[in-house]
């Protein structure tokens, strides 16, 4: 008996994963752990009666909890967008213009999976809809089934760590730090990480070109009447809007300096980023949309096509992540807009039926609630473990290992690696965090940067062969069987599941060191994130005895005396103690801070 009380922690954590191996669902297992233990810990006397009870208060605040709002909209946002068409036009588009380059096709994957990123936040959409439209073109022209498959799946797992991402919104939550923040911190990294996945496809395509053929001539479908591609006039279109972003982006201060009426040193560089890509995008739709209005031919087909199909998403991307940069929304608000834009997108073409409306409420509806549910499960085990001591015990645990800060990193790094081979990132974030976010923040550990972390290695989870979330949904879509293609007539090989098993591989190592490079070089995190103002204390010390010593005292205002109260004596009071002194009380205060 002593035992287990002394033990009650470890063995409830043994317990949760008792429940989960017996095949119970994650928020049901969570709750029904708490409860368990709950009762025989009142039952035993380790834990008050009174405990459980704080239960509805904690449930009441979770519906209050104002950050989960933007998890709907950012997931309505994103069906909405997948449904519309949005991926099948970027996705051919884009395989146009990047089709006569070896790894055309590959690279044109991952860019849409950015974009799609970028705005959809939902990997489940990005798979499947790369999946159903890129890889039998893919199969068609000859692509190595592990490379297309691989690029297949990665690129929409790069909706997990590209902002806005459902996994940023709900490590924020856990984490009891800011969405904007979080997804400041991880701008850089997901297109670090997307740069990765190009330079592995570029390596590729020079060391093994049969592997990732061009697209044959045949194919490539958006050419002028003279037969040209027109490349060129898409080429000088994007020099001269980068060029108009790139000095826009120079002198975003004093422009910044111009619009507040004072003088702007520095913004942040995501701010400068997107405010300046804006700028550049906004300059190519407008000359886009002469061309077409005038018919004056300025730019090509390619060019015209390219820029008509970019300019809607980009813009709800600066509509959305532009606003939340800016400090103009807030990240629900910044969903709710992005869904309205989402909307408007699908009725300009044509696309938004009821019918589609219907499926993803639907949707929506059951994530949201799947979260919802999680959430509740989880705050009933935390309870409870927290009543059983259960953070000092984990404290005690990964506080106490070798190495310090690093040491802590590495293993928790390695722990959520191999539970993602199990668990998703909804589990890991609702289970797993909670415990480790104390012991971060002890440790001197930024938790927005720690979250950063978190959420890049939790991509792995949906890469891990053989149970990654996105190799199941690309299963879902590739051809299982030996079929006859419908334009060249070709019968087309299956992809098997050891291909794309195959074909993950090399991304969850590249996500390993990406992983490595946050932990070694914390800059990339904490770059874009908005400075903390630093307070010196002795020049706030050296103000307040020059003040003292000029005998100037703060401003006392004395209170209207109540009716009936005798009105307060005219003669001076005598001079406080000094221990009731408070000028001398914060003094000997800001001396033991510097001492310290």
């Amino acid at each position: 008996m002593q035992f287990l009380v002394n033990n009650m922690a470890p063995i409830m954590f043994a317990g949760l994963f008792v429940f989960l191996l017996m095949g119970f669902p994650v928020a049901f297992s969570l709750g029904a752990c708490g409860l368990f233990f709950g009762f025989i810990g009142v039952e035993m006397g380790i834990l008050p009666e009174a405990l459980l009870q704080a239960l509805p208060l904690r449930l009441f605040g979770i519906m209050q909890n104002d950050t989960l709002l933007a998890i709907p909209f950012f997931t309505l946002m994103g069906l909405i967008l997948e449904r519309s068409g949005m991926a099948e036009d970027l996705l051919e588009t884009i395989g146009q213009l990047f089709g006569p380059v070896r790894g055309g096709l590959a690279l044109a994957v991952i860019f849409v999976g950015a974009l799609l990123a970028a705005t959809t936040g939902v990997v489940a959409a990005s798979v499947i809809s790369m999946g159903l439209i890129s890889l039998p073109i893919m199969l068609r022209y000859g692509y190595d089934r592990r490379i297309a498959a691989g690029v297949i799946a990665a690129s929409g797992t790069l909706a997990q760590i590209i902002p806005p991402s459902l996994v940023l919104i709900i490590l924020a939550d856990q984490l009891g730090r800011s969405v904007g923040q979080m997804y400041k911190g991880a701008f850089i990294p997901g297109f670090m990480l997307t740069g990765m996945y190009v330079s592995f496809v570029v390596a590729m395509a020079i060391f093994r070109p049969k592997w990732l053929p061009a697209l044959p001539p045949e194919a490539r479908t958006i050419r002028e009447d003279n037969g040209k591609s027109g490349l060129l006039s898409l080429l000088i279109l994007t020099i001269i809007s980068t060029g108009v972003a790139v000095y826009f982006g120079e002198h975003y201060a004093d422009v910044y300096s111009w619009v507040k009426g004072e003088k702007i040193t520095s913004v942040a560089t995501d701010e400068t980023i997107v405010v300046s890509m804006c700028a550049g995008v906004l300059l190519a739709f407008v000359i886009a949309l002469i061309n077409k209005v005038t018919r004056m031919g300025l730019l090509s087909r390619m060019a015209e096509r390219v820029t008509f199909v970019l300019i809607p998403p980009l813009l709800l991307i600066f509509l959305v992540l532009g606003t939340i940069f800016l400090g103009i929304a807030t990240p629900t608000e910044g969903g709710a807009m992005g869904a309205l834009g989402a909307f408007i997108m699908a009725m300009a073409r044509g696309r938004l039926s009821m019918t589609l409306l219907k499926q993803a409420l639907n949707t929506t509806t059951k994530l949201s609630c799947f979260v919802v549910f999680i959430l509740i499960g989880s705050t009933v085990f935390s309870l409870v473990f927290q009543g059983v001591d259960g953070q000092k015990w984990v404290e005690h645990l990964l506080s106490g290992l070798p190495g310090g800060q690093t040491g802590f990193l590495i293993v928790v790094n390695i722990l959520i690696f191999f539970l993602a081979f199990f668990l998703d990132f909804f589990e890991l974030s609702f289970i797993v965090v909670p415990l480790l976010a104390p012991v971060a923040e002890k440790l001197g550990i930024d938790l927005i940067w720690f979250g950063v972390l978190l959420a890049v290695n939790m991509q792995t989870s949906f890469m891990h062969p053989p149970f990654g979330f996105a190799l199941f949904y690309l299963r879902s879509v590739a051809p299982m069987k030996a079929y006859a293609d419908r334009v060249t007539g070709k019968l087309i090989q299956p992809v098997t599941t050891m291909q794309i098993y195959w074909g993950a591989v090399p991304f969850v190592l590249i996500q390993i060191v990406m992983v490595s490079l946050i932990i070694f070089f914390p800059g990339i995190v904490s770059s874009g994130l908005d400075k903390a103002e630093k307070i010196d204390l002795d020049k706030v010390q050296l103000q307040m005895e020059a003040e003292s010593r000029a005998g100037q005292t703060p401003e006392v205002t004395v209170p209207e005396p109540e009716a009936g109260a005798p009105a307060p004596g005219l003669e001076a009071a005598p001079p406080p103690a000094a221990e009731d002194d408070p000028m001398k009380a914060m003094q000997d205060s800001l001396a033991k801070d510097k001492k310290k």
